[in-house]
């Protein structure tokens, strides 16, 4: 049996902060100005690979022209906010993979899986048919390698937080993987290891 990830109940506050820049605001806002922040990279020479991981951001990259061509991997669990929701785009993939995650963590294979699937270089869809996709975000930064020419990054959507110390907005953010980033995502693993 292998292991599970689970956050530990008195430790939930420390992961609902984001994990890197969110841009907070309408999903035409927030989309507008991801589009700015790849074009400034673009024009800095880097190459940009997009990882998304969430239903309404995979949502709003594939309605997006500019965006849709960066995209590498969409995780999704064709729910939002427990509704159901459809994303129209397989012909758009070159795999689609179906994977069972549990609620509330992840599984102990996801660590490989991702990076097969980051590996790859496939267009591929990961669609959870069991549990939810959300924090398939730690295991997906760590396994996406650094490359000084590469801006990898990985985008989730933000649920506004109005019972924290901090009120957090609604929003999209941005987790431009690199050394820092994975140091505190392993910290984060280390805490739902114990």
């Amino acid at each position: 049996m292998s292991e599970n990830y689970k956050i530990p109940e008195e430790e939930r506050h420390k992961f609902s902060q984001p994990l890197g820049k969110l841009f907070a605001g309408t999903r035409q806002d927030t989309i507008l100005e991801v589009e700015n922040v790849i074009k400034v990279f673009l024009k800095a020479n880097f190459e940009v690979k997009v990882y998304l991981v969430g239903d309404i951001v995979t949502q709003d990259f594939l309605s997006n022209e500019f965006l849709r061509e960066f995209i590498k991997l969409c995780v999704i669990d064709e729910k939002t906010q427990r509704n159901r929701i459809e994303i129209e785009a397989e012909d758009f993939f070159e795999e689609i993979i179906e994977f069972a995650n549990p609620q509330g963590g992840f599984r102990e294979e996801s660590f490989s899986l991702l990076k097969n699937i980051v590996s790859s270089n496939k267009r591929t869809l990961l669609k959870i048919i069991e549990g939810e996709e959300d924090l398939l975000v730690l295991p997906l930064v760590l396994s996406i390698p650094l490359d000084d020419r590469i801006k990898s990054l990985v985008f989730y959507g933000q649920p506004p937080i109005t019972d924290s110390k901090k009120p957090l907005p609604e929003g999209i953010v941005m987790v431009d993987v690199e050394k820092r980033i994975q140091k505190v995502v392993n910290k984060f693993i280390d805490i739902m290891k114990k």
